[in-house]
């Protein structure tokens, strides 16, 4: 897991949350930081180099518990152990301990079509494309986007709605995506999977590359 695979992840992963125009992201002293402008969640820290040089991430934690604003730290890690206990220290509650950093060579994608009734519809507006699946009645089955920077895609809000579930709709929908971005020149697929959907990834190919944990600095007022 290297910093410069976080580092093109995160080029993606804004451009994916920020349709039509991703806001920039800066340097945080050990890490890097991101706009997000969501309730709860204002701003978003991603260390580098938390298993390399871990007094970097005891001074990226220090950092967000004292920001202004609610800030979320992100943490790629092969040391998921130790890093929870250097976040509970600085007082940052842990949001996610298990979630996974995933690759996978896009022109190797197995694919899958929705079956019948559902419909595919895509939509592509700069570097990003959104697919949903649509159910017999109209409804919105499935959804997710993935953002085309250079030769990655990076894939987003993969979802898929609890009354459509069990029907092959994700691995539709993945395969979809992936088709989307090797047309627009993509190689190489990143995503942080959450623990619904490691089993899903895992099975069309994707490999773990490193646990994620996510934390989150006091709400401020």
């Amino acid at each position: 897991m290297t910093k410069e695979l976080i580092r093109r992840w995160l080029n993606g992963w804004t451009a994916a949350r920020s349709l039509p125009e991703a806001e920039p992201v800066e340097p945080a002293g050990d890490g890097l930081r991101s706009k997000c402008d969501q309730p709860g969640r204002e701003v978003e820290v991603f260390a580098l180099r938390a298993d390399e040089q871990p007094e970097s991430l005891v001074r990226l934690a220090a950092a967000v518990a004292a920001a202004r604003r609610t800030t979320w730290l992100t943490v790629p890690t092969l040391r998921p152990i130790t890093v929870e206990a250097v976040v509970a220290a600085a007082g940052l509650e842990l949001v996610h301990r298990s979630e996974w950093f995933m690759t996978i060579d896009l022109t190797e994608h197995p694919q899958h079509k929705p079956a019948a009734p559902y419909k595919r519809e895509i939509r592509t507006e700069g570097p990003v494309t959104v697919v949903s699946l649509h159910g017999p009645s109209g409804d919105v089955a499935a959804r997710g986007a993935i953002a085309v920077v250079g030769a990655d895609a990076i894939a987003d809000r993969i979802e898929t709605d609890p009354a459509h579930r069990r029907r092959g709709l994700g691995r539709a929908l993945m395969s979809a995506l992936a088709d989307a971005a090797v047309a627009q020149g993509a190689r190489t697929g990143l995503l942080i999977a959450s623990e619904e959907g490691q089993r899903l990834y895992s099975s069309l190919g994707w490999h773990h590359e490193a646990d994620v944990v996510i934390a989150r600095g006091p709400v401020a007022p």
